[in-house]
C-alpha cells in the first residue's frame, strides 16, 4: 500500500499549495494523481476478490471453433489476437501449446498458457461460448453470419495431492507436430495425445522440443482439468443443497460481438455493453471481467 499512501501524501501537498494559491498546472498535476489513485483503488478492489483455490496460477486457455467452417476458423483466430493483447496489457505471457489450422483460414482450435499473477482469477471470467455477428468476408454475396467458439479455461497446476492419477488409466498417442517449428518439430513424433480413460478427457501438446517435455506440459494439464472438473462437481452439489444456481453454466452462451448493423460487445450475464467493438478486439476486457467478478460475488 505504500504507492496508495505516496499518491496521497501527493494530493495533500497539491491541495495545500493550492489552498495557499491557485495554480493551473497544480490543479492539473492533482487531478491526475487523483485519478491514479481512483485506478490503483479499483484495481485493488478487484484483486480482493480473486480469492478462489486456484486464482493466483497462471491459466491455460483453450478455443475450439464452433459450426461454421472458415468464419467460425476465422472467428477463433480473432479471440486468440484478442486474449494475446489483453494478456500483453496485463504484463502476462502467452505461450502456445498446441495448435490446428483452418482448412482455408483461421485456427480450428489453439491451446495456449497466460503466464502471470492472477491470470486464473482474470481469465475464468471469460469460459463459454462466443457469439460472432458480422458481414463474413468469405461469403462472395456479403451477407451476415452468425458463428460460435468456445472458450474453455483452467488454471495451471503440478501435481494435485488429491488427484491421483494411475498409469493404467492413461492412453498415449505420438504423432508429428503440424506447427511451425522448424526440421526438428516436424520430422520427429515428438508430439503427445493423453487421453484419460475414465473421465474421456483428451489434453495433447506439441510446441515443446521434445516427447518429454510434452509430456510432463500434458500431465500438467491433465492435472488441472480433473482439479477443475472435481471443483465444479463441488459447485453443483452446494447449488443443488442451496436450490439456487450461483454461478453460469459452464459451456453457456456469455458473450456476443455485433460487428454489423451496429457495433456492440454485450456481456448476457451481466448486462455489461461496450459500443467501441475494435477496442475490445484490442484486449480492452478487463471492464467486462471486473463487472462479472463484483456481479457474481
Amino acid at each position: 500500500m505504500a504507492f496508495a499512501q505516496n499518491l496521497i501524501d501527493e494530493c495533500e501537498t497539491a491541495f495545500e499549495l493550492l489552498s495557499l494559491e491557485f495554480d493551473n498546472e497544480t490543479e492539473s498535476m492533482l487531478l491526475e494523481t487523483l485519478k491514479k489513485l481512483e485506478d490503483f483503488l479499483n484495481d485493488f478492489k478487484i484483486e480482493t476478490l480473486l480469492s478462489g483455490k486456484y486464482d493466483a496460477n497462471n491459466a491455460i486457455l483453450t478455443l475450439h471453433a464452433g459450426a461454421g467452417g472458415t468464419e467460425a476458423q476465422d472467428w477463433v483466430s480473432m479471440l486468440y489476437r484478442m486474449y494475446v493483447m489483453y494478456a500483453e496489457s496485463k504484463g502476462f505471457t502467452i505461450k502456445v501449446l498446441d495448435s490446428l489450422d483452418g482448412d482455408d483460414a483461421g485456427l480450428k482450435s489453439i491451446t495456449f498458457t497466460v503466464v502471470g499473477q492472477n491470470a486464473y482469477g482474470y481469465l475464468k471470467c471469460e469460459k463459454g461460448v462466443h457469439r460472432l455477428v458480422r458481414i463474413s468476408p468469405f461469403d462472395a454475396n456479403a451477407r451476415r453470419h452468425t458463428s460460435f467458439a468456445s472458450l474453455d479455461v483452467m488454471p495451471e497446476l503440478d501435481e494435485v495431492q488429491d488427484i491421483v492419477i494411475r498409469q493404467e488409466d492413461l492412453k498415449v498417442d505420438t504423432y508429428r507436430s503440424s506447427g511451425a517449428g522448424g526440421q526438428h518439430v516436424n520430422k520427429t513424433e515428438s508430439a503427445i495425445r493423453i487421453t484419460h480413460i475414465p473421465t474421456g478427457i483428451i489434453v495433447a501438446c506439441q510446441n515443446e522440443r521434445s516427447q518429454i517435455q510434452n509430456r510432463e506440459m500434458c500431465m500438467k494439464m491433465l492435472y488441472s482439468k480433473l482439479a477443475q472438473k472435481a471443483e465444479e462437481e463441488e459447485l453443483e452439489k452446494l447449488n443443488n443443497i442451496r436450490g439456487e444456481i450461483k454461478k453460469i453454466e459452464w459451456g453457456s452462451q456469455i458473450r456476443s460481438y455485433v460487428f454489423q448493423p451496429y457495433t456492440m460487445v454485450k456481456d448476457h450475464r451481466t448486462n455489461f455493453e461496450n459500443t467501441d467493438i475494435q477496442s475490445v478486439m484490442n484486449g480492452n476486457l478487463q471492464q467486462f471481467i471486473n463487472d462479472y467478478l463484483i456481479k457474481s460475488r
